[in-house]
Order: structure tokens, then C-alpha cells, then sequence
């Protein structure tokens, strides 16, 4: 078949059975990832071993509990114990209800707060809780107001901008940072941060700009004020909030101490449920489906690579095709693949692939995997979207009006930066 061996052809079958899945879900996503973890080992596997270099079954096993696994295993534990003791909810109140009366100045901070937290905590948690929180505000806008859609959908789109800033903001760019160490190129924390913030605080501006264009206040003034006062920190709010800024200053100093993102995220492991701050009801309540997910992504990848059918897929591509016509086309790919299906599936199926590339490896394949966490145009799109449109304010019209614009600018925005700005933070 198109000239491919044997091992080639078997893992062609299995991206396409795991596309197929993803897509459908005709079967649980998380579940996907054990099909072809199976299918690696029990089909792929055997195949590959007629030749002189024997495959261990390790290396289908190991991406599922790899550095990056580890990482987001961290970031839920932080998310957890934050949500828990209910200091998501203290900064949030806090912040928006010194806001004052002023409708932009509200929008501007739900905008800001909502990507601060989804950087740290599942952007699915941080829509649920904005909402519960914002709610009570935008009920009290008159109905003949449209304000309340333009706060009701910047959360979600806060939160999936949010996203980007952070390797644990959103599973692509964990699988974005996992294939492009087996490739040699090392991503910090801070790093990523400081290829990524930027883009992030742009968009979440444009984003202020858009919604106030679209749904204007005129001369709507709010009540944000709480009307009740807040208690003062426990001694367990503390040392939660002394464990986030540890972890956080650990992730941020990797390349001081040497330690890796994953082993730094072992220390809020450790320590919210070695001091009783979480308990066995918590751990069983972790997004465990996310991380197996991610570890199906990882090992699909390994098959795709270590059978050689990455290199027979770059052959493909034009010799004299430009780069960046290359680029601009996957990346639009991905982002209209996310528009319809899960970001974390379409990253899977198109970041092995990218990273077969010989040149602009690191370019290509953070570009795709953001561009896979910007797609928002539908309800369906990301999980914050779907809590936003469940909340009765907006209508299809609105998200897909608004949310086309995000996308657009958010594609235009990486587009730039990875053009004119990552060169000169990155060295590519």
C-alpha cells in the first residue's frame, strides 16, 4: 500500500481507528487511548520486531506516565486543593467586587481573571465557578441590555485564552512540550510562558475591545458589591496558598535548580495529600480521563514515529512548497478540526505528524498546538463554551458571531508572534 512496510501500514490502521474514535466518540476519548495502546502492542509491536532493532513494549507503556503526565497530575492536585478550600472563589469575589459600577471595568476583570485561573486550573472548573459567581451581576442587567452576553461569553473565551499561557493550561501544549523534548528541543516553564503570555495578554484585550463593541453598556451601571464581608484566611487557606506560590516559583526556576517540571510537581502531590488537605474521595475525583487521554495522544505518536510512517507522511508534502504555506495550512486544519471535535484529540492526531519535520520543528509544532486550543465558534467547541451556552444568556448566534472573531484574531495573533517574536525568545 503506497509503497509502506508492514509496520507502516498497521500504524496508518491505527491513526486512523483513533481518528475515527476521537471524532465519533463513539466510545469514551480516555478509552481510545487503551484501543491504541492494545493495538500498538499486540498488532504493531510484532510487526516491527522482524527487524534487527527489537521494540520494547515500554515504549508504548512509558508515555503514560511520562514528565508531561506528571506535570498535569500536578496541576490537578493544585486545582483540587484550590477549589476545595474555596479560594478560587475568595480571589475571584475579591477582585470583582472592587470593580466599582463601571460595566467595562467589570467585563475587563472577568476577562483577566478567568484566564489568570484557567492557566492553573482546568478551564472547565474556572467557567463553572466564574458563572456561579458572575450570574447574581448579570441577572440584575435590565433586559433591555444586551451587556449581560458580553460578560456572560467572556468567560468562556477567557478561559480558553487563559489556556495558552501555560504548559498546564490546556493538554496540546503538554503534547506540543513532550514530543518536542524527544526531539531535542527543551521547553522550561518559563519559557513557554514567555513565548506565550504575550500572545495570551493581546488577545485578552482584543478580546475587552470586541465585546464591548458588539454589546455596548451605554449607560449601564452594575451592583458588584458582595454585602457581605470576607472572613479572614484559615491556617489550611494558607499553606495552600503557600504550596501553589512554591510550586509555582519551582516550575518557574527549572533551569536554576534542575529539577524538571514533572519531578517539581510531586511536591503539591506530596504535599496536599500527605497533610491531609485532600483525601482518597479527592484522588478519586482527579480528571484521570484527561491524563489517559493525553497518554493514548503520547503513545499514538510513538507508533507513528518508531515505525517510520511520520517520515513517509513528510515526504509527502511539496519540496517546493514555502513553509509558512505549509504551516498556515496545518495550523488552519487544527483550528477547524477543534471547532468540531476536542482540541486534545485533534493535537494528538496532527503534532506527530508535525513534528516529522526537519526544519521549524519547534515553530510548527507550537504553532499547531496552540491553534488547536483557539477554535470557540460553536458551543460544542470547548467545554467552557458548553457551560456558557447552558446558562440560558446567550444564543448560538452570539457565541458564533463572537467567537469567530476570537478564533480569526487568535490565529492572526500566533501567526505574528511565531513570525516576528518566538525567534527571538526561543532560537527558532
Amino acid at each position: 500500500l503506497w509503497g509502506l512496510s508492514e509496520a507502516q501500514e498497521i500504524a496508518f490502521c491505527i491513526l486512523v481507528i483513533a481518528a475515527v474514535f476521537w471524532i465519533s466518540e463513539l466510545i469514551p476519548l480516555f478509552v481510545t487511548s487503551f484501543v491504541i495502546l492494545g493495538l500498538q502492542l499486540l498488532w504493531l509491536l510484532p510487526a516491527m520486531n522482524t527487524n534487527a532493532e527489537v521494540i520494547k513494549s515500554q515504549t508504548f507503556l512509558s508515555p503514560f506516565f511520562s514528565d508531561i503526565i506528571l506535570l498535569f497530575l500536578g496541576g490537578f492536585v493544585l486545582s483540587a486543593t484550590l477549589r476545595k478550600y474555596d479560594l478560587d472563589q475568595r480571589i475571584a469575589k475579591w477582585i470583582l467586587s472592587r470593580t466599582g459600577d463601571q460595566p467595562s471595568r467589570l467585563l475587563i476583570a472577568v476577562i483577566f481573571l478567568s484566564a489568570f485561573l484557567s492557566m492553573w486550573m482546568s478551564n472547565t472548573a474556572t467557567a463553572a465557578m466564574m458563572f456561579s459567581i458572575v450570574l447574581p451581576i448579570i441577572y440584575k442587567i435590565p433586559a433591555t441590555s444586551s451587556f449581560s452576553r458580553a460578560i456572560a461569553l467572556s468567560i468562556p473565551f477567557a478561559c480558553n485564552l487563559g489556556g495558552l499561557g501555560t504548559p498546564i493550561g490546556t493538554p496540546p501544549n503538554a503534547i506540543a512540550i513532550s514530543y518536542l523534548s524527544k526531539q531535542g528541543v527543551a521547553f522550561s516553564f518559563a519559557g513557554w510562558m514567555q513565548m506565550c503570555l504575550p500572545i495570551v495578554i493581546v488577545l485578552l484585550i482584543l478580546l475587552w475591545w470586541l465585546l464591548l463593541k458588539l454589546y455596548p453598556p451605554r449607560d449601564l451601571r452594575l451592583n458588584t458589591e458582595s454585602g457581605t464581608k470576607s472572613e479572614r484566611l484559615s491556617m489550611a487557606q494558607i499553606f495552600v496558598i503557600l504550596i501553589f506560590l512554591v510550586t509555582c516559583a519551582g516550575w518557574l526556576t527549572t533551569d536554576l535548580h534542575g529539577f524538571s517540571t514533572g519531578v517539581v510537581a510531586l511536591f503539591p502531590i506530596i504535599a496536599c495529600f500527605g497533610f491531609k488537605l485532600l483525601g482518597n474521595e479527592d484522588f478519586r475525583t482527579l480528571s484521570w480521563d484527561v491524563l489517559f487521554m493525553l497518554g493514548g495522544g503520547l503513545c499514538l505518536g510513538v507508533g507513528l514515529q518508531s515505525s517510520g510512517l511520520t517520515n513517509e507522511v513528510l515526504a509527502l508534502v511539496a519540496e517546493d512548497a514555502h513553509y509558512l504555506v505549509v504551516l498556515i495550512s496545518i495550523a488552519l486544519l487544527g483550528l477547524i478540526m477543534s471547532t468540531f471535535i476536542s482540541n486534545t484529540a485533534t493535537a494528538n492526531l496532527l503534532i506527530p505528524l508535525v513534528v516529522s519535520f526537519n526544519t521549524d520543528i519547534g515553530l510548527f509544532t507550537v504553532t499547531v498546538a496552540l491553534a488547536c486550543s483557539s477554535a470557540m465558534a460553536l458551543p460544542v467547541s470547548t467545554p467552557p463554551n458548553a457551560i456558557a451556552f447552558g446558562s440560558g444568556v446567550l444564543r448560538s448566534k452570539d457565541m458564533l458571531i463572537a467567537g469567530s472573531f476570537v478564533s480569526f484574531f487568535a490565529f492572526a495573533m500566533i501567526m505574528i508572534m511565531g513570525k516576528y517574536y518566538w525567534p527571538l525568545v526561543s532560537g527558532f
